[in-house]
C-alpha cells in the first residue's frame, strides 16, 4: 500500500469562484439550458480544483467532492436509496432535492454545527441498497485523463445511516461500500476517504460497536484501497480507540476543535487537521506545529480540520477590504498554501493571536412582564384573528432590484433613486398582501442583500467582502461578514423602512430583525473573545434597534435565531452552558420591548424539536418554526409549549405550490396539537428564493384554507 500524500485537505470550495455552479443550476431547472451544458460548468470547475491544488503544491488530491446539489443526497443516490415516489421522475435527483409540482422534496436540515443544510435521505426496511459508482469513478478517471490521481471521498457508512436514522440497516449497506472498494481498487485506486463527522458526538455502546463493526467489515475486504476514515467537528473521543483497534491504515483528527489525541495510533497514519476549515483566519504556525508534534503515530499528514467546503475561494479578490485586515485573513487557497507549508515544516510567524479579553457576564431581561400579561395586553391592541396568517419577512426579490443595488455600489445609480425604488417594492409588496388576506404583514425586506449582512454593513466592528460566497445548499450561497472588532450601532438601521411600511397600511407590519446569536453564527466571528462575549456585544446593538422600532410605532418586532440550534455544541456535555447564555443573550436583545409590543422570533430547517425547551425559554411571545418540509415532525413535541407557534405549512425552498388541502391538513394537525389560541400560520421561511408568481398562488391557498378552518371553529 502507498504512504498517504503528506499534505492534503478534506475537500474544497464547489460553487466556482464566481459562483459559476449557482448560474449553472439555475439555468437548468429554469429550462433555459440543458443538462450537458450544466454538466461542462461541473466538470470545468472540478479541472479548475485539481489544476489550482496541485499548482499550490497539495501532494494528496481529493475526488467526488463536488455535488450538483449535496454529498448526502450523492451518497443516497451512489447507494440507490431512492424512495420509489421518485424513481419516475424526469430527474429523481433534483425531485429529491427541490421537488417537483406533484411531489414534495425530502426534508433538508443542517449538517452537525454549520450553515451548510443536507438532504436527509429517507430509508425504511424496505429500502433496496444497489451501488451505482459512477459519481466517485468518473471523477478518478476525469482526473486521471488530466493528469492528476486522486483520492474519491464519500460519506462513510455510520455517518450516512445515523444521519437517516437507520443503523439498523448497516449490514445491507456495507455490502455496497464493499462492492465500491473493489471498484475503486481494480481502477487502481490506492486510497478513499470515508467521512464520520458523526463519531465527534456523543456515541452510545451501540453506536460504537456499529463502528467496530463496520470498519473490521471493510478492512477485511480482499482488495481495497488504503482507508482514510475522516472525522471533524471536534474531539474523537470514545470514537477513536474504537477506531484505531480496526483495520483502518489512516484516521482524519480536528485539532482546532478538538485536542490532540492521547490514543497511541502507532501503525496508524493520522491526517491531522490543525488549519481550521471553518473560519477565515490565518493559521498560527506555531500553534500548529506544536499540535503535529503531539500526535503519537507512525506517520502524520498535514491537512485542514475539514472541508473548506465552508470558506470562501480566495482573499486576494477581495481587494477593497482595509489591507490590515486583510493581511489576517486566509480562505481556501491560502489554507491550502498553510497546509503545504506546514507539511515542509516551515516555521510561520504568528498573525492572528491576542489575550481574550472578557466582557462584562450576561444581564438579566428586564422590563417585560410575565407572558399572560403581555398576551392579554397584545391581544387587546392587535385585536387579530383566530388563526392570524403572516409570512417570515423576505418577499422575492427581483432582478430589477438586485441589479440597482449593484449599480448603487458601483455608482452608476445615485442613493436617492435606488430608495424610491426600494419604496415602491414595499408599496407593491403591503398591497399583495393586503390583497390576498394576509392578517399580519411584513414589508418584504427589498433593501436587504442577506439577513446577516445586511446588519453587518451597518454594525461597526464588521467587514464585508465582494466575493467571499459559500454555498448555504444547492445554488443557495452567502456571503458571510467578517466580524473582526468590537461591536456597536452608530445609528438605526430598519427603522426608516419599517415605519414607512407601517405608514402605508392599517394592519399591523413586523419590524424585522435577525439576533444575535445568529448574526455571529452566520459569520467568521472573531477568535480573541469568547464567543459569548462576542453574541452579547451584538444583542445590546440589536435591544438598541428593537427600543427605536417600538418609538416609531411598530406593534410587532421579529427577531429570528434560526441559527440556535446550529450552533449547539456536539458534545452534551458543553450544551447546557451554551443554551444558558444563548437564551440571556436574546432575551438582553427583545427586553427594552413593552409589554403591548409583541416579539415574534423564527427558526428553521435545523431540528429544532431538540431544544425546544430553549426556544420557549427565550421568551418570546410567536414562534414561527419549520414543519412543512419535515413532515409536521415539530408537532410531536409542543404539548408543552407555553406560547404563540406558527408550525410552517408552506415549504419555501421548493418551487411546488401546495394546494389548499394540503395547507388545510397540515393545520388540522396543528389544532390536535396546541389550543387555537396559539396557533399562526405562516410559511417555512422567507420568501426571498421564489417567485412572486409562486409565492401569490401559494399564499392564496393559505388564505383559503385559514378561512376554511375558521369558518368551522366559529360554527
Amino acid at each position: 500500500m502507498s504512504p498517504f500524500p503528506k499534505s492534503t485537505v478534506l475537500g474544497y470550495p464547489r460553487i466556482g469562484p464566481r459562483r459559476e455552479l449557482k448560474r449553472a443550476l439555475e439555468s437548468y431547472w429554469d429550462g433555459r439550458s440543458t443538462r450537458a451544458e450544466l454538466d461542462r460548468v461541473g466538470a470545468a470547475i472540478r479541472e479548475r480544483t485539481w489544476r489550482r491544488l496541485a499548482e499550490l503544491g497539495l501532494e494528496g488530491l481529493p475526488s467526488n467532492t463536488f455535488s450538483l446539489y449535496d454529498q448526502v443526497l450523492d451518497t443516497a443516490m451512489l447507494l440507490g436509496a431512492v424512495p420509489e415516489r421518485y424513481r419516475a421522475a424526469e430527474d429523481p435527483y433534483f425531485a429529491m432535492a427541490r421537488g417537483t409540482q406533484g411531489l414534495a422534496p425530502l426534508r433538508m436540515t443542517k449538517w452537525f454545527d454549520t450553515n451548510y443544510h443536507y438532504i436527509v435521505p429517507e430509508i425504511g426496511p424496505d429500502t433496496v441498497f444497489k451501488l451505482d459508482a459512477g459519481k466517485p469513478l468518473g471523477e478518478v478517471r476525469e482526473a486521471r485523463a488530466l493528469g492528476f490521481e486522486t483520492r474519491p471521498v464519500v460519506v462513510g457508512p455510520v455517518t450516512f445511516l445515523l444521519l437517516a436514522s437507520a443503523l439498523e440497516r448497516l449490514d445491507d449497506v456495507l455490502s455496497c461500500y464493499e462492492e465500491l472498494l473493489g471498484a475503486l481498487a481494480a481502477e487502481g485506486i490506492a486510497w478513499v476517504q470515508l467521512d464520520e463527522p458523526a463519531l465527534a458526538q456523543d456515541r452510545t455502546p451501540e453506536e460504537l460497536a456499529a463502528v467496530r463493526a463496520a470498519y473490521e467489515r471493510l478492512g477485511a475486504v480482499g482488495s481495497r484501497p488504503g482507508l482514510f476514515v475522516a472525522s471533524y467537528f471536534g474531539d474523537l473521543g470514545e470514537a477513536l480507540p474504537v477506531l484505531a483497534r480496526t483495520p483502518v491504515e489512516a484516521i482524519g483528527v480536528d485539532l482546532v476543535r478538538g485536542g490532540v489525541p492521547v490514543t497511541d495510533l502507532t501503525g496508524k497514519t493520522v491526517v491531522a487537521g490543525v488549519v481550521s476549515g471553518r473560519d477565515v483566519w490565518r493559521t498560527s504556525a506555531e500553534r500548529a506545529l506544536a499540535a503535529l508534534a503531539g500526535v503519537r503515530a507512525s506517520r502524520v499528514t498535514v491537512s485542514t480540520s475539514c472541508s473548506l467546503l465552508h470558506v470562501p475561494y480566495d482573499v486576494a479578490a477581495e481587494t477593497e477590504l482595509d489591507p490590515a485586515l486583510r493581511a489576517r485573513l486566509a480562505f481556501a487557497e491560502q489554507k491550502v498554501a498553510e497546509v503545504v507549508a506546514l507539511a515542509a515544516a516551515e516555521r510561520r510567524e504568528t498573525v492572528f493571536e491576542g489575550p481574550s479579553v472578557p466582557l462584562a457576564g450576561p444581564v438579566a431581561a428586564e422590563g417585560r412582564g410575565p407572558y399572560a400579561v403581555r398576551a392579554a395586553a397584545q391581544a387587546e391592541h392587535l385585536r387579530l384573528p383566530a388563526l392570524p396568517i403572516t409570512t417570515i419577512g423576505s418577499f422575492p426579490q427581483t432582478g430589477e432590484l438586485r441589479a440597482a443595488r449593484a449599480a448603487v455600489a458601483a455608482g452608476t445609480l445615485a442613493r436617492e433613486e435606488y430608495e424610491r425604488r426600494v419604496e415602491a417594492e414595499i408599496e407593491h409588496v403591503i398591497r399583495v398582501q393586503e390583497r390576498l388576506g394576509l392578517d399580519v404583514l411584513v414589508h418584504g425586506e427589498p433593501e436587504r442583500n442577506d439577513m446577516v449582512q445586511y446588519f453587518a454593513e451597518h454594525l461597526d466592528g464588521f467587514a464585508v467582502t465582494r466575493n467571499g460566497w459559500v454555498q448555504s445548499y444547492g445554488s443557495r450561497c452567502t456571503r458571510p461578514p467578517i466580524l473582526h472588532g468590537d461591536v456597536g450601532r452608530p445609528e438605526p438601521i430598519t427603522v426608516r423602512w419599517a415605519a414607512y411600511a407601517q405608514s402605508l397600511t392599517d394592519k399591523p407590519v413586523k419590524g424585522m430583525l435577525t439576533g444575535p446569536v445568529t448574526i455571529v453564527a452566520w459569520s467568521f466571528r472573531r477568535d480573541d473573545l469568547p464567543l459569548r462575549d462576542v453574541v452579547f456585544q451584538v444583542a445590546e446593538a440589536i435591544r438598541e434597534e428593537v427600543r427605536d422600532l417600538e418609538a416609531a410605532g411598530v406593534s410587532i418586532i421579529q427577531v429570528d435565531e434560526p441559527a440556535l440550534r446550529e450552533l449547539l455544541p456536539l458534545r452534551r456535555a458543553a450544551q447546557d452552558d451554551y443554551l444558558e447564555w444563548a437564551v440571556a443573550a436574546y432575551r438582553r436583545a427583545t427586553s427594552g420591548a413593552s409589554d403591548r409590543t409583541q416579539i415574534h422570533t423564527h427558526l428553521c430547517y435545523s431540528d429544532a424539536g431538540e431544544i425546544l425547551a430553549a426556544i420557549d425559554g427565550l421568551d418570546a411571545d410567536v414562534t414561527t418554526i419549520e414543519s412543512a418540509r419535515s413532515g409536521a415532525r415539530i408537532l410531536g413535541a409542543v404539548e408543552t409549549f407555553g406560547r404563540g407557534l406558527g408550525p410552517g405549512v408552506y415549504d419555501i425552498h421548493s418551487p411546488r405550490v401546495p394546494g389548499p388541502e394540503e395547507v388545510e391538513e397540515l393545520l388540522r394537525r396543528a389544532l390536535r396539537a396546541l389550543p387555537v389560541e396559539r396557533i399562526w400560520v405562516n410559511p417555512d421561511c422567507g420568501l426571498k428564493t421564489r417567485t412572486y408568481e409562486q409565492v401569490e398562488a401559494a399564499l392564496a391557498n393559505v388564505v383559503t384554507a385559514t378561512r376554511k378552518l375558521r369558518a368551522e371553529l366559529q360554527a
